[in-house]
């Protein structure tokens, strides 16, 4: 079942959330492949002990990635920063040049909703939400997690609310079925909201 709670491993210390925009459906598929493939162990010889799991999905209108990486620690994706990954990502961005990377979340989970556990998440939201004040993440993640609980709309399968280690924004990443309206979603989450469809997984247990 595809489901965010099912693709959280044990040993993650950090969640790293990043969007991609490719252009377009077929590059934005053959993106989230070489990324993958990167991740394979055993295919390049230098996977990193330290990166736990990557989880990529792909914007509903083909225009992008949305990737969800585990890592053991702030500190050993870092290292991995200044050691391997230009490599990598040349790799990369030669079978797809042109990709644009506008930044990176460092996120920790902070709390989960379950509305429907029974059912795949066929379209996963993803937004952020500044925390308005310094120290204020907590309290925004609160009220938004309330908001959701009090007025789950039909479709709304659950959500999970992360908070960026500087404490200044709260990332959402909700799950919808299939069937639900694409307005009622957009209603919930706001402009400026992406949805996206699972592609693919590389995990470590």
């Amino acid at each position: 079942m595809t489901r965010l709670a099912a693709m959280r491993h044990p040993h993650a210390g950090i969640t790293l959330i990043s969007r991609w925009i490719t252009g377009g459906e077929e590059r934005s598929r053959a993106a989230a492949d070489a990324l993958l493939d990167t991740w394979s162990q055993g295919a390049d010889g230098d996977v990193p002990a330290a990166r736990l799991a990557t989880h990529v999905f792909v914007d509903e209108d083909g225009s992008g990635l949305l990737i969800h990486g585990q890592w053991t620690s702030a500190e050993d994706h870092l290292a991995f920063v200044r050691e391997g990954r230009a490599a990598r990502v040349g790799r990369i961005d030669t079978l797809v040049p042109g990709i644009e990377r506008p930044g990176l979340h460092r996120t920790r989970p902070y709390r989960e909703v379950t509305v429907d556990p029974g059912r795949a998440a066929d379209v996963f939201a993803f937004a952020t939400y500044d925390a308005e004040a310094p120290g204020r993440a907590r309290a925004r993640a609160d009220t938004r997690a309330a908001a959701l609980t009090d007025a789950a709309p039909p479709g709304l399968l659950g959500f999970h609310l992360y908070l960026t280690t500087d404490g200044g924004r709260v990332v959402e990443l909700a799950e919808w079925a299939g069937t639900a309206d694409a307005v009622a979603r957009e209603a919930v989450h706001g402009p400026g909201t992406r949805f996206y469809r699972f592609h693919g997984s590389r995990s470590t247990r």
